[in-house]
């Protein structure tokens, strides 16, 4: 069906137009907003054609997942036909009351970690296109090592690592563009605070006060990056706390000289020295944590922690706590270049498309015709490293099969850890993510080992969810 029919079902079974304040979309889902949380048709819904599952946690929100692109054209569509992407207040004192509840009834570590999350989610596309470049060019590098006596070559290398530093050197920036968006700040005021991390003139500073270590300076209680998109986040927090206080007290006809030039006044001394310093301190603490555990010496440490995070990580993505591991990434990225938790975790994709080929023989046995269809419009993007469809449409759903596609991931997590295997950033999974796996030190094997982990990730999470899984649990499912 086309889009236009596909979000019209949607629409229609989520109450209407009319029923709808937002929506907008991440990779996979179409995230919607709506009045009335009683006009949500969840059966209705996952009967449509296209949608290949729902997420119903929160009252007036719920998230239709279409897949990658399709999601995209989804809420292009949406926009055209005059749905905004961010809710706005209505005057329906109700609905906000309703709306206010729902976000209650959420823990604060649940929104929290989803706060973080959607700042990123825009950003991820960057992340992608600039982490594939970083993997592409350090492939020349490690394969033609004369490549710089290559003119074609050469060129080739400087425009991967254009592109790459592009975003790399500014993220700081975007993010604190992003965090002002969602906590409501000026946008650009976000942005400027963020570049502010990233700025030499930090690095000045710490020295004229004697915080930097010139002997290390990665060390230094204050330098420029410190504390990376956790201080920037933090920071930006507080900035737009502070932009509001100062609006409030504001004539309108100053508000646009003054409010944002004191804003930056009253938020750059406290935030650097008081937020860069802590939360640098944070930061290092969680890059030494995680590497002790993914880069320790011992390797039955390694396998452990890989078999774990890998096998854990499907549940983090039901519950939404995965959000919360962007932070973790962006620490990991500014203050290594690579990321070493990554390419476990990207394992529980493969274990779930061995478990969905295990279900789709056994459904087909049995004759169960709509598994069947489900599996085979989610497995291709699930081998690319989508994994929702297969989350919310085949493995959750039926319960069992989503422990076994875990329980066989831990196995592809345990190898690739067990490797040191690690990714110039993160993103995509499955063998879209292959030329990610470049960095730290395996270097360009990384991406054979990687390999490696997806076969047996597959092997295993098929063969334990066919021993596992009956027959006539697939044929009532």
């Amino acid at each position: 069906m086309s889009i236009e029919q596909l979000v019209g079902l949607i629409l229609e079974n989520v109450g209407g137009k009319d029923n709808v304040l937002a929506a907008t979309n991440c990779m996979t889902r179409l995230r919607v907003d709506v009045k009335d949380d009683s006009l949500i048709n969840e059966e209705a819904l996952k009967a449509v054609e296209g949608v290949m599952g729902i997420v119903h946690d929160k009252a007036n929100y719920i998230e239709v997942v279409v897949g990658p692109g399709t999601v995209r054209k989804c809420a292009d569509y949406c926009a055209s036909i005059g749905i905004p992407a961010n809710k706005t207040v209505t005057t329906d004192w109700e609905t906000n009351k309703a709306n206010l509840k729902a976000g209650q009834k959420e823990s604060k570590i649940k929104n929290m970690l989803k706060t973080v999350g959607e700042i990123f989610v825009p950003l991820i596309p960057g992340v992608i296109a600039a982490g594939l470049c970083s993997g592409i060019a350090t492939l020349i590098t490690q394969v033609a090592p004369g490549y710089a006596e290559n003119k074609v070559l050469y060129i080739i290398h400087q425009l991967l690592t254009l592109i790459n530093q592009s975003f790399l050197t500014y993220l700081t920036a975007w993010a604190g563009y992003r965090a002002a968006e969602k906590f409501g700040g000026t946008p650009i005021l976000g942005g400027m605070l963020g570049m502010i991390t990233s700025l030499a003139s930090v690095d000045n500073i710490s020295k004229a006060i004697g915080l930097f270590n010139e002997a290390s300076p990665l060390d230094s209680i204050l330098r420029s990056g410190r504390g990376g998109v956790l201080a920037v986040i933090v920071g930006v927090y507080l900035l737009t706390k502070v932009e509001k206080a100062i609006r409030k007290a504001m004539p309108d006809s100053l508000d646009i000289v003054f409010t944002p030039l004191l804003t930056l006044f009253v938020m750059v001394i406290p935030y650097i020295f008081i937020v860069m310093p802590l939360t640098g301190l944070i930061s290092t603490a969680l890059v030494k944590i995680v590497g002790a555990v993914c880069m320790s010496e011992n390797i039955f440490v390694r396998m452990i922690s890989g078999f774990l995070a890998s096998a854990l990580f499907l549940p983090m993505v039901a519950t939404g706590m995965h959000h919360g591991l962007v932070a973790l990434y962006s620490v990991q990225l500014a203050e290594l270049g690579y990321v070493t938790l990554y390419p476990a975790l990207a394992m529980a994709g493969a274990g779930q498309v061995g478990a969905a080929i295990a279900l789709y023989l056994k459904a087909k046995k049995c004759g169960n015709t709509r598994i069947q269809s489900v599996i085979k419009g989610a497995i291709p993007a699930g081998v690319l490293g989508v994994g929702e469809p297969l989350i919310y449409g085949v493995t959750l759903p039926m319960g069992k099969p989503f422990l076994t596609a875990g329980i066989g991931a831990g196995f592809g997590g345990a190898l690739v850890m067990a490797l040191k295997v690690a990714a110039t950033t993160w993103g995509p999974s499955g063998i879209l993510a292959i030329l990610l796996m470049t960095a730290g030190p395996t270097g360009a094997k990384g991406t054979m080992f990687y390999i490696l982990g997806l076969i047996v990730s597959y092997i295993m999470g098929f063969i334990i969810t066919n021993a596992l899984i009956k027959t006539e649990e697939v044929e009532n499912a």
